[in-house]
């Protein structure tokens, strides 16, 4: 290796590191998938992820078919800690509902969410990668860190209400609902899987437990792909669901995408696509940052 190289890398791997908070440079959105990202949006940062779907449903058993336009809205707020975050999950849906030769208009809240995430675990926090002055192919290896997971905890209710055609109970109900979120940065921040664990209406009479697993790929600075694969399990209601979409960035704190939807079943058929509008303010932010030597 000449003398100029090495000089170079030696300057680069003297250079003081320092490890950021969680807030990013630009906006980091849930969407357009259903997983939870573990890393929260940074202590004072309000973040809004809202889109509009259309959904088409059949039941070939039960013979009924469902058709109907909705609204996802997701509220994340950074408050005392930049490991913690503050969530409002809502999604509403109006549709019609065909059984039996009888049309019927069902409109309501298909979900509401209260909640807390909370980072337990940074992979990259006091985690340097060392520069090896002497081998280029070492420095171009694979970095086993990587597979070392960002791990966070949610937790937190849901609301609903009496006579809501959407829940299995004709009773308005308050009812927990947990989460174990796992996160990967692979090959250098392109790649990042995302890994959701749920337990879900826990204590009522029909709990709900599944995952949800997203592949995210950063094509450059605006462009960015997914594929996804949720499941979960009931006694009143079980599904597969395979999902893919793209997102474009507008501007660092702004961004649109769109997605597809197919369920895996046919007890029901499901198939639904849409588009959303994520948007971050983050004028309070204040940078946090710590040396590492």
């Amino acid at each position: 290796m000449s003398i100029i190289k090495t000089t170079l890398l030696a300057a680069i791997f003297l250079i003081p590191m320092w490890h950021y908070g969680q807030h990013t440079d630009q906006i980091n959105s849930n969407r357009p998938g259903e997983t939870m990202s573990a890393f929260a949006v940074g202590k004072s940062v309000f973040q809004m992820e809202t889109g509009i779907y259309g959904i088409k449903e059949k039941h070939e058993l039960l013979n009924y078919e469902n058709k109907g336009l909705g609204l996802d809205v997701m509220l994340r707020w950074g408050l005392f800690f930049e490991q913690l975050e503050l969530i409002a999950d809502l999604q509403y849906q109006n549709q019609q509902h065909l059984e039996n030769f009888v049309m019927d208009q069902q409109s309501g809240l298909k979900k509401t969410v209260f909640g807390a995430k909370y980072l337990i675990f940074d992979p990259f926090k006091n985690y340097e990668k060392k520069v090896n002055l002497y081998s280029w192919k070492a420095n171009r290896a694979f970095d086993w860190h990587q597979l070392i997971p960002a791990v966070s905890v949610f937790a937190g209710a849901n609301l609903t209400m009496s006579n809501n055609p959407y829940y299995f109970s004709p009773k308005g109900e308050i009812s927990p609902k947990v989460m174990l979120i796992t996160q990967n940065h692979l090959g250098d921040g392109k790649w990042v899987f995302v890994t959701n664990i749920i337990g879900d209406y826990i204590g009522t009479d029909f709990p709900s437990y599944g995952y949800v697993l997203t592949l995210t790929r950063g094509f450059n600075d605006k462009w960015s792909g997914f594929i996804e694969n949720q499941g979960f399990k009931s006694d009143f209601y079980s599904d597969a669901i395979i999902r893919g979409g793209a997102a474009f960035l507008l501007n660092k704190d702004m961004q649109i995408d769109a997605s597809i939807s197919n369920s895996l079943k046919n007890t029901p058929s499901m198939l639904y696509g849409g588009i959303g509008f994520s948007w971050r303010y983050d004028a309070n932010y204040k940078e946090v940052r710590m040396k590492i030597k």
